[in-house]
């Protein structure tokens, strides 16, 4: 049902994936189009989200111009099947899957498996990975991704986990391909309070910081 195939183009706009986790489907209606108007371009609903295939679904066949919609926290092959029905035009897992990381590039579909050791990084790039996610980031922080890339700078990397405002110049600087931001992005509080106006203006701060690249 993916209408649309993942663009790199429109996630180098803005090399960020936004990680949208336990956020029922009305309130996505109203972020989806603010976080395009922010300037922001990839999201990702998680697959342990309470109705993540219908929120995929509604989000392309709804928001999907100007948007990357995508699929995360992909553990299994029916988890895979789940998401890619709905319409997710890249998946993202939180561990190396053999199965699903063989299937999406059979597919064609982009695939950002975690990982978190060199060896496990190496694997899921081997394996086919279009970029690896390293989780969590913030435990090594910015070096980490430098040390990485010093012997292995053919590998793709989406530093996530504990990113945000305060040190996602420096992941990048450090050599990160992209970005994985969840909660810091998503500011529960702004979106209990219905508060689009000022969720925007966090999404644009977001957007200014990667204008510093």
């Amino acid at each position: 049902m993916n209408k649309e195939k993942f663009s790199f183009p429109l996630f180098e706009k803005a090399p960020l994936v936004g990680i949208i986790r336990n956020v029922d489907l009305e309130d996505i209606k109203q972020i989806l189009p603010i976080y395009r108007e922010a300037g922001l371009t990839t999201v990702e609903i998680t697959m342990n989200t309470p109705g993540a295939a219908d929120i995929i679904r509604y989000a392309v066949e709804n928001e999907a111009a100007g948007l990357n919609i995508g699929a995360g926290t992909v553990c299994t092959k029916d988890d895979l099947k789940s998401a890619l029905k709905a319409g997710a035009q890249f998946i993202v897992t939180p561990v190396i899957s053999k199965k699903v990381i063989k299937s999406c590039v059979k597919k064609g579909v982009p695939v950002f498996p975690g990982a978190f050791t060199p060896t496990e990084i190496y694997n899921a790039w081997s394996l086919g990975a279009t970029m690896v996610k390293i989780y969590p980031a913030t435990s090594l922080g910015p070096e980490y991704i430098k040390d990485l890339k010093a012997p292995m700078n053919q590998l793709k990397l989406l530093p996530t986990g504990g990113v945000g405002l305060d040190n996602m110049v420096a992941f990048m600087k450090a050599g990160a391909n992209g970005l994985g931001i969840g909660g810091q992005l998503f500011d529960k509080k702004l979106i209990q309070n219905k508060d689009w106006e000022g969720l925007k203006s966090h999404f644009i701060q977001f957007v200014q910081k990667l204008a510093e690249l």
